[in-house]
């Protein structure tokens, strides 16, 4: 659209295409409910008022606002493709999503980050990216790509490219690291509309001077907060807090009663991994602004929070306000109580409406590049050679992340480490799938509660490799190589047999299925890992988590086991004198 069209539009001079007449206008900008008329052309709102209109719609009775922005957010949480991730979340209310490909890129390196740019355009869902800082996370797990900032500097001007994501090593910004420093200079270089990218943080309890050179740094974000406290010390030295309501991580409760009318501007709603039952069943960012009502918000603030706010702070002009040159993604909602929204306007369309999506999807492609790529591997692949009495376990935490390191003699015959079946002492592999090294981590962990069988899945934070618990080689071997040949995806076995899977054929990390029929299919492989004995809420999550190296204290990658209090690797036997150590 020329220049000259929208202002002959905005004066009346030119027919507009849409005119909405009746409805209260939630106005972010001024923090006021009116009632107003709103004229469309182009995709774009024009005004208030027009003289003649292609099209009018009486909304009389329902309340106007703005899309809703996801400030942070994972898409490979959900498991699925772009378009159906959109399918699921447009017509919750959101309309545009600020994505870190941070799973994919570990895979599949730029081809991933620009699949996710590729996939966005496939629907009426605009996703905008942040190109990861963090690939490899760690030098302890071997990942399918490696971006240093030569790497990223190839993409920070791509179409959509907003900054640089979350910067998870703080200790390489506090203490300069030269590759580190050199991501975050990259985002300097670029602007956006007279815009400099932002850098997204990720710093959890970090305080003080450290906080301070981490802020001076650039970075101005961060989603990690889990208290008010936390988040009022980054509030007081300028980054933006965003609130985060995921599936493993729920921070709502503890930061809403920070927000007050005069820091209100400075937050941002953010989903960061929220999986495909939870948005089904709760939604999306609509949830957390219904939450952050029901709590005693101000409706109009929980709106300015879940739209504007956003949009102000990455540098994106054209949304999170109903105004003049701003793009129409308006939601029709039935009230500022319930929040419920009725209707969803995507560049001045309807595309969805009574909670259904009704605007075309295309098909998201397949990266070209194949994402399994495992070595030979066979039943004894899974062996654990017995090399003394004591050994590490890693030690499973009921919904935690975090894990403990415990110490225990463990059954042993024929010189080989056995499963404990009435101790809960299982056998734990990480086989790498990316190059086709032949890596094979082995170790031992307690709390799945496995009575048969094995579970398996290609969904193993940071580096995504496939991960296996089961109580023998055979089982485990089993398990793995069914993850393997369907491409990635998660599975359950049971004497030999799969007894139940998800395929996830797009970098071992998506399906391309809709997100409701992803969603039956975990109920599906988490029941079959209950049917082996697991009480875990979600064996798959937390065998997921078991591989990452920066989360304390006992970890296992495909390179071995890793003490992260150390940060470094440590054997699976140990000395008897350290039988007292944990």
């Amino acid at each position: 659209m020329k220049l000259e069209e929208l202002i002959a539009a905005a004066r009346g001079e030119v027919e507009v295409d849409l005119l909405i007449e009746g409805a209260d206008v939630v106005n972010t900008l001024s923090g006021e409910r009116r009632r107003s008329d709103v004229a469309i052309y182009d995709g774009t709102v024009v005004g208030f008022d027009c003289e003649s209109a292609k099209k009018v719609v009486d909304l009389s009775g329902m309340v106007l606002a703005p899309g809703f922005i996801d400030g942070h957010v994972h898409l490979e949480s959900a498991m699925v493709t772009v378009p159906e991730y959109a399918r699921a979340v447009v017509p919750r209310g959101t309309t545009a999503v600020v994505a870190d490909p941070h799973e994919i890129a570990n895979v599949q390196g730029a081809e991933g980050i620009r699949y996710i740019l590729d996939s966005s355009r496939l629907s009426p869902l605009s996703v905008f990216v942040m190109l990861p800082s963090c690939v490899p996370a760690t030098h302890l797990e071997t990942s399918g790509a490696r971006l240093d900032a030569e790497a990223l500097s190839k993409l920070i001007d791509e179409e959509g490219v907003l900054g640089i994501a979350e910067v998870m090593n703080y200790p390489g910004v506090i203490f300069r690291d030269p590759q580190v420093l050199a991501k975050i200079r990259l985002a300097g270089k670029k602007k956006v509309d007279g815009h400099r990218p932002r850098i997204d943080g990720h710093c959890p309890l970090l305080s003080g001077r450290d906080l301070a050179a981490y802020v001076a740094a650039g970075i101005g974000s961060d989603h990690e907060c889990t208290s008010s406290e936390e988040a009022k010390e980054k509030l007081r030295l300028g980054m933006r807090i965003m609130i985060r309501e995921g599936t493993a991580a729920k921070n709502l409760d503890d930061l809403l009663p920070l927000v007050d009318e005069v820091n209100s501007r400075r937050f941002l709603f953010v989903s960061d991994d929220r999986h495909p039952s939870d948005i089904l069943r709760e939604g999306h960012i609509d949830s957390m602004v219904r939450r952050a009502v029901r709590a005693g918000l101000d409706p109009i603030v929980a709106i300015q929070i879940a739209s504007l706010n956003a949009a102000e702070y990455f540098g994106l002009r054209d949304l999170g306000a109903i105004a003049p040159g701003r793009r129409a993604d308006i939601l029709v909602l039935e009230d500022l109580e319930g929040l419920a929204v009725q209707k969803v306007l995507k560049d001045g369309a309807v595309v969805a409406e009574g909670g259904c999506l009704i605007a075309p999807l295309g098909k998201a492609p397949r990266p070209v590049s194949e994402s399994m790529r495992v070595g030979r591997i066979g039943p004894g692949s899974f062996d654990i050679k017995a090399e003394g009495n004591l050994a590490r376990v890693i030690g499973v935490i009921q919904n935690q992340i975090i894990t403990r390191s415990l110490l225990t003699r463990p059954k042993v015959d024929d010189e080989k480490v056995v499963a404990d079946v009435e101790r809960d002492l299982l056998k734990m592999a990480v086989v790498e799938r990316h190059r086709g090294t032949g890596n094979v981590g082995l170790g031992l962990v307690s709390g799945f509660g496995l009575e048969r069988g094995a579970i398996a899945t290609s969904v193993a934070h940071d580096s995504h490799n496939i991960a296996a618990v089961g109580i023998d080689s055979e089982e485990i071997f089993r398990a793995v190589s069914a993850v393997r040949d369907m491409g990635g995806g998660l599975v359950v076995v049971d004497d030999g047999k799969v007894t139940a899977s998800l395929p996830l054929p797009i970098a071992g990390l998506l399906s391309d299925r809709s997100m409701e029929e992803v969603s039956e299919l975990i109920e599906e492989v988490v029941g079959a890992a209950r049917d082996l004995g697991s009480a875990l809420e979600d064996p798959f999550m937390t065998l997921s988590f078991l591989c990452l190296p920066v989360i304390p204290e006992l970890k296992l990658t495909d390179r071995g086991l890793v003490d992260v209090n150390k940060f470094d690797f440590v054997p699976l036997f140990v000395d008897e004198d350290e039988e007292g150590e944990a």
